[in-house]
């Protein structure tokens, strides 16, 4: 049998003892007694699971020894008040609670004591869903996770078993629950104090702070009460991708003060502030014309940038990276971590630009050319590529020259130079000029030899008779070539003392013939031939008479073999026509 039933059994026994007036002078007393009110009684049995109190009523209450605060010190004779919540239970004893009735004692007090917006001590009970039960003298308050602290509240049981200041944000005095927070409290004392940092502070000022947020633009820095931003261009002189490169959280650093914007508290910091800016002796250390050495710390397609030293970098473009090749990606000379070694070209100090070079480290091979090869000086090379224009060919070191198709040959007129070369062939060629400035040279295929037109008076005259291979027929022609590779013209007029259709219906390509110069004009490189001058019977009148014919069917300046493509393009649409 428990104690509780022993109780109401020992209860149960002294009723029957007691005389009707007795029972009925107990009733009486038992009206005195109002349940739901605060009484006052007085221990009078401490057992080892509470005690017995006696309230003045015909029988003692029973208070568990849980709901004493402290229940080592709790002694017989101790008076208290407890809450009557009914004059007799089921064991005919009377429901008291000393919880409730300090409850009821602590809430009355607060409530007068206290109002929304007063502060108050809360021990920190137990955590619950959502926050804290706090306990502010006996009566439970919440505690928000929000309202615990300014940050967020990673462990919430650091905080259980302390007793903190606290302020009442919300009293409900129907539901008998209390809202309260601590973090206003530190926000206002945070404003305090931001506020008497803020007139503490100057620009140019070192302070000492505390790294408390890292983001991609920067780092938060606590000052003891006022957050500056340290931003990412303002922690190095030199180049970081991220500011956690430099910085981590919680770390300790003094930085200095750069803006302070007393309207809205915002602090701008520095930290590369507190070193000179190496770019205030630059043009001093590195003179233009020097070797400097450095590390690629980036690559962009137009170049590298290389670290001199912490916050002076330099830029290596594409073009200075080679002589000789065309380089399109700085990457595919460099690469990021090298260590290099490059030449000082400009320096922009206001700007915070060095132009450095690569291929400076070794003299112009341009130059070097200019020197081993000037103007009229003999080459071999083979042929690398061909334009429409000419041919380039390799001189050394991946150095080209180009023959421009005017200088192939003294004597024809050449239109493209796969018509004389072609890729792979070794020539000999002069040198006609370097310009190591431009990096361009210049070669001659036909000053390898002597200008026959130069001494065309000794190799013909009017009146001489020729031989040489048809080598080309137009509309109004045929070309015959000469010694010395010299073109000589046979005008149509000049085929037969017949007249001539078609220059096709009487020569054909590769026919070796005989003719009769009757034309030489030293100017425009031209020398008339007339086959039907070599019957008998023509005279110096009549071959200088044909000359003048064949001059006058030419105009000067003209260009022959283009003007016999188009001739010859109209004649073979003639010949369709007549074909259909």
């Amino acid at each position: 049998m428990s104690e509780a039933q022993n109780n109401t059994k020992s209860y149960v026994d002294l009723s029957n003892n007691l005389s009707m007036e007795e029972l009925l002078g107990g009733a009486s007393a038992s009206s005195s007694f109002a349940e739901g009110s605060i009484v006052t009684g007085k221990i009078v049995e401490k057992r080892q699971d509470g005690a017995l109190v006696d309230i003045g009523y015909k029988a003692e209450g029973f208070i568990a020894s849980t709901e004493f605060r402290n229940w080592e010190e709790v002694k017989n004779g101790d008076e208290l008040d407890v809450f009557l919540e009914a004059i007799e239970n089921e064991s005919n004893m009377p429901e008291i609670s000393l919880s409730k009735a300090n409850f009821i004692r602590s809430w009355e007090k607060i409530t007068s004591e206290y109002g929304e917006g007063s502060v108050i001590n809360g021990l920190m009970k137990h955590r619950v869903k959502g926050g804290i039960i706090i306990d502010l003298n006996g009566v439970e308050a919440f505690l928000p996770g929000s309202q615990i602290d300014i940050g967020p509240v990673k462990n919430m049981d650091e905080f259980i078993g302390k007793e903190y200041e606290l302020k009442i944000l919300k009293i409900n005095q129907e539901r008998k629950n209390i809202v309260v927070s601590r973090r206003a409290l530190l926000e206002e004392s945070r404003k305090d104090r931001r506020s008497a940092l803020l007139k503490e502070m100057e620009v140019g000022q070192l302070r000492n702070g505390t790294v408390k947020n890292i983001t991609d633009f920067g780092a938060f820095i606590d000052l003891g009460g006022v957050d500056g931003l340290l931003h990412i261009t303002d922690m190095s002189w030199g180049r970081i991708s991220h500011p956690s490169e430099m910085l981590e959280l919680s770390q300790e650093i003094e930085v200095m003060v750069l803006d302070i914007d007393f309207d809205k508290e915002r602090v701008s910091l520095g930290l590369k502030q507190k070193s000179q800016n190496p770019w205030d002796e630059v043009e001093t250390k590195y003179a233009i014309g020097s070797v400097v050495k450095g590390r690629i710390v980036n690559i962009m397609p137009y170049g590298a940038f290389v670290e001199i030293e912490q916050g002076v970098e330099g830029l290596i473009h594409v073009s200075e990276m080679s002589w000789t090749k065309r380089v399109t990606k700085a990457g595919d000379v460099v690469s990021v971590g090298e260590e290099v070694e490059a030449v000082v070209l400009d320096i922009d100090k206001e700007g915070k630009k060095i132009s450095l070079g690569l291929r400076q480290k070794t003299r112009n091979p341009w130059e070097v050319l200019a020197e081993k090869y000037p103007a009229g000086s003999r080459i071999k090379g083979k042929v690398r590529n061909m334009t429409s224009y000419g041919a380039f060919v390799e001189i050394e070191n991946d150095i080209d020259g180009m023959i421009h198709v005017s200088d192939m040959s003294w004597t024809r007129k050449i239109n493209n130079p796969n018509e004389v070369l072609k890729v792979g062939d070794e020539v000999d060629a002069v040198i006609l000029d370097i310009d190591p400035q431009q990096q361009r040279i210049s070669l001659g295929l036909k000053q390898t030899e002597d200008d026959p037109w130069s001494e065309i008076e000794n190799l013909y005259k009017i009146g001489d008779v020729v031989k040489g291979k048809v080598t080309k027929i137009t509309a109004f022609g045929a070309f015959i070539e000469l010694s010395r590779k010299i073109d000589g013209l046979v005008h149509i007029s000049q085929i037969s003392k017949d007249h001539v259709e078609k220059v096709k219906d009487k020569l054909n390509l590769n026919q070796e013939i005989e003719a009769r110069v009757i034309k030489i004009d030293k100017d425009e490189r031209r020398i008339g031939l007339s086959i039907k001058a070599l019957e008998e019977g023509y005279t110096e009148d009549d071959l200088k008479a044909a000359g003048e014919e064949v001059s006058a069917a030419l105009k000067p300046g003209m260009d022959l073999v283009d003007m016999g493509k188009v001739l010859d393009s109209a004649l073979d649409g003639l010949d369709i026509e007549e074909e259909k």
